[in-house]
């Protein structure tokens, strides 16, 4: 089997879709001739020519806009915003026009658009490039929202989207796409190619959209994260000697409450982690529905570890960047109440 980075993967799901379905069109800024800010789309343009894979002006409502207009003639678009801090323009299309579209027309008309975006931080870009906006959507009826943490799933999970009938937003944490990082920032970063997960298969194959998985099992607490966070638990809980079940939730909306049930049901305490800002992020419903359905399990409150309520520091990047540190404070309070 391929060993891919997350990038190879990202852009092996786009060209295995593409070759399946003549439906299947990729544009956004930069992504044609020059392959994307990251190279995401590498090669796409030259394969599949320039009605199929092509370059935008800057203007990410009207990315949006046109994919929608073509998602209701009956192609599927994949899109590129190139990073997750530019989506804003394009807020009112995506909140007002793609995720509404199946209700307002009763069903006769569906929305099949994918948008991609690099999400998160990690590699010292500012307030405008370390962004972590999904909450942002999982609070819009009609949307779809995933987040991988691997190559494997990233390539599954976007062939599924891509074949989804409905607009999924698809957030691809950059701080990912060429290791998987684990907040330990004065370390080399292991490589995909030295990483089981960084086994992908080269034709089509597809992830279900709304399932997460066990990365780690336990039995005295559970931690729930996505993206980056994910790698960051697996080491916090390795570090801190704590024997932690870690769920990677991948899709946010539609969520898997049962295997997030069924884990803290067992363990009887929970750390949500993310790299979003604490305040209003999603990591506040997952607590919520925590303490709706096992209240009577949990022998602690739940505890949340997220980035700080500030747009997100250039100079202090460690110091927001939840990192392991961080997360194993948060085990060890909740194992000791």
């Amino acid at each position: 089997m391929a060993r891919m980075t997350m990038i190879e993967a990202v852009r092996s799901a786009m060209d295995v879709s593409m070759a399946r379905d003549d439906n299947v069109v990729v544009f956004g800024e930069d992504v044609g001739y020059f392959g994307g800010v990251f190279r995401s789309t590498q090669g796409l343009q030259a394969k599949y020519g320039r009605t199929r894979c092509f370059d935008t002006p800057i203007s990410e409502s009207g990315i949006v806009g046109t994919a929608i207009g073509m998602a209701a003639y009956g192609l599927k678009p994949c899109v590129e915003i190139q990073f997750a801090d530019y989506m804003y323009p394009a807020y009112d299309q995506l909140t007002q026009e793609a995720a509404r579209i199946r209700y307002r027309s009763n069903g006769d008309f569906t929305c099949p658009i994918v948008v991609r975006m690099p999400t998160g931080g990690g590699i010292f870009g500012g307030q405008t490039h370390s962004q972590s906006p999904e909450a942002l959507f999982t609070h819009v009826c009609g949307l779809k929202v995933i987040v991988p943490s691997n190559p494997y799933d990233a390539k599954g999970l976007l062939i599924a989207a891509i074949e989804d009938p409905d607009p999924v937003m698809f957030l691809e944490p950059k701080r990912l796409y060429n290791g998987p990082f684990d907040g330990h920032h004065e370390r080399p970063v292991t490589p995909w190619s030295k990483h089981d997960l960084g086994e992908v298969p080269d034709g089509h194959y597809t992830i279900p959209i709304g399932k997460a998985e066990v990365r780690r099992s336990g039995s005295a607490v559970t931690v729930v994260a996505y993206g980056t966070m994910v790698h960051v638990a697996l080491a916090a809980a390795e570090d801190a000697g704590i024997d932690a079940e870690v769920i990677d939730l991948r899709s946010l909306l539609p969520l898997d409450l049962d295997t997030i049930v069924k884990s803290v049901s067992k363990t009887g305490r929970c750390v949500v982690v993310h790299e979003a800002t604490l305040t209003s992020g999603f990591g506040a419903e997952v607590v919520a529905l925590v303490q709706e359905h096992c209240f009577y399990h949990l022998e602690a409150p739940v505890v949340r570890v997220a980035g700080w309520d500030t747009p997100y520091p250039h100079a202090q990047e460690w110091d927001y960047f939840p990192g392991p540190g961080r997360v194993g404070r948060a085990l060890a309070e909740v194992m000791e109440a």
